[in-house]
């Protein structure tokens, strides 16, 4: 391993305790990350925050959206202290709603600043490499989507037969494809491969009895 490759590598695969997998909205199916894994891995690779890293607020705003929502950003520069010196600055931007409009109206978000805030170290802490291992199969771009086909994967057929058998002997619980999916990644298995459903069909079984 070079050395140009080890604060990525140190930092590339997130523990199955930080990780769950988001249950509703536009991101449903996705890997979420505990924000506190970040500051922990920043603070093992570079020392104490104000001293081994650091970060700014470069801007806070607000932006009108559609049907009257409004979205909170936060802008940040993120720096290391790497062989006695800081780096240039990392950029990183992140976003959160502040005013969204759910089922019964409209809701204001009086912590929205701060999510946006977590959001935008997130992202310049995914420019060195920070969970990387999740963020792979999760950053493909819009042009491999749509070349994509699906892919009928007799694996991930066993999985769905595992869960309606499980639904009919009234045993199944939604947590427990978050369980399997985690325990998955916890292997270092890629998410959509046969051997990722060959796992989590196997956790599933064991459910079953």
């Amino acid at each position: 391993m070079t050395d140009n490759l080890r604060i990525y590598e140190a930092a590339r695969t997130v523990p199955a305790s930080a990780t769950k997998e988001i249950a509703g909205g536009r991101l449903k199916g996705m890997t979420d990350i505990n924000p506190m894994w970040r500051i922990k891995t920043l603070t093992e690779q570079f020392g104490p925050c104000g001293f081994g890293w650091k970060y700014e607020i470069i801007e806070k705003r607000l932006e009108n959206g559609a049907n009257g929502e409004i979205a909170a950003f936060v802008d940040i520069n993120l720096y290391i202290k790497v062989n006695g010196e800081w780096s240039d600055p990392i950029p990183g931007t992140g976003g959160s709603a502040f005013v969204a409009k759910e089922r019964n109206g409209l809701y204001t978000n009086d912590e929205c600043f701060k999510m946006a805030m977590t959001d935008a170290l997130s992202v310049a802490c995914k420019s060195l490499g920070f969970g990387a291992d999740v963020y792979w199969e999760a950053d493909r771009t819009k042009y491999d989507r749509a070349k994509d086909k699906p892919i009928d994967l007799p694996e991930k057929e066993q999985v769905q037969q595992l869960i309606q058998a499980l639904k009919e002997q009234g045993k199944w619980q939604d947590s427990m494809k978050g369980e399997a999916h985690r325990s998955a990644l916890a292997k270092k298995l890629k998410p959509g491969t046969p051997a990722y459903y060959q796992h989590v069909a196997g956790c599933l079984a064991k459910e079953l009895g």
